[in-house]
């Protein structure tokens, strides 16, 4: 099978008339998961030109469902994807969107569930490969901006976001969650990237870092100084910024460091 020419080349073969919604997340969904909230976030390019899009999912398992009930809620057109017809049972007798059977990634079965007009694709089938390649065909080849794939495997995840197409690792965000459900006094994290490697998070500083350089408290914790609050203002520190009362210094972090940073934070630094 010959790849077309948008693939071969990288290029989608036609750019959207109209910017996707960004969809309102912060809505009660009920039933819909908190990975059907994750996924929901990523569907926000920030500039909004149109009320309500076409949303195209591939897979009709617990997530697809969830989240296919969850855009049919907020008034959004649904289409589902999915191999097998029984799967469609989980989405009710309630819910009005379009079944279509079929692979996610056969472009005739992509049309029949309006690619060519959805402002937005999901690929939550229980396939890292399925997933990634109907991504990329929607993204490379019918031009739709909001892509989001669910990927199990957290190192192909790191890979498929260098190459543009978000993804949710769900192993990753997983463990994160727990980490977060069974350590309440733990260091709490602001972000994290797909693959779980790295870690945004504020720091509880010891009273006597403050005066010190921004440099100095980066050698001594091991971390990176994203940002810092002041004032209730966002500050982008360079190595000279002397660290102030009050501040609230967010860093980055390797996973595996966390608690290391953190502890490292609130003790006082070493004199010289």
């Amino acid at each position: 099978m010959c790849a077309s020419r948008s693939l071969r080349k990288g290029l989608p073969t036609r750019r959207r008339l109209a910017a996707v919604a960004s969809l309102d997340t912060g809505r009660k969904r009920k039933g819909s998961g908190p990975l059907v909230g994750v996924i929901l976030g990523r569907f926000s390019p920030g500039v909004v030109q149109e009320a309500f899009v076409h949303v195209v999912i591939m897979g009709c398992g617990r997530v697809g469902s969830s989240l296919a009930k969850a855009l049919e809620r907020l008034d959004h057109q649904v289409a589902v994807i999915d191999k097998d017809a029984q799967s469609f049972r989980r989405l009710g007798a309630d819910f009005h969107g379009q079944h279509v059977v079929g692979n996610g990634f056969d472009q005739k079965v992509l049309i029949e569930a309006g690619i060519e007009r959805a402002g937005a694709f999901a690929a939550v089938s229980s396939g890292d490969n399925s997933n990634i390649i109907s991504a990329r065909v929607a993204r490379e080849t019918y031009g739709v901006e909001a892509v989001v794939a669910r990927i199990y495997d957290e190192k192909r995840a790191a890979v498929y976001e260098r190459l543009g197409i978000p993804t949710v690792a769900t192993v990753p965000w997983s463990t994160d969650r727990f980490l977060r459900m069974l350590l309440p006094e733990g260091a709490s994290t602001a972000w994290r990237d797909p693959s779980g490697s790295v870690a945004v998070l504020p720091l509880d500083l010891h009273e006597d870092w403050v005066g010190h350089s921004v440099r100095d408290f980066e050698d001594a914790t091991g971390c990176r100084v994203a940002f810092v609050m002041r004032f209730g203002t966002g500050v982008l520190p360079d190595a000279k910024t002397l660290l102030q009362a009050d501040d609230v210094v967010y860093v980055a972090a390797l996973s595996g460091t966390v608690t290391d940073v953190a502890a490292a934070a609130a003790q006082a630094p070493e004199e010289g």
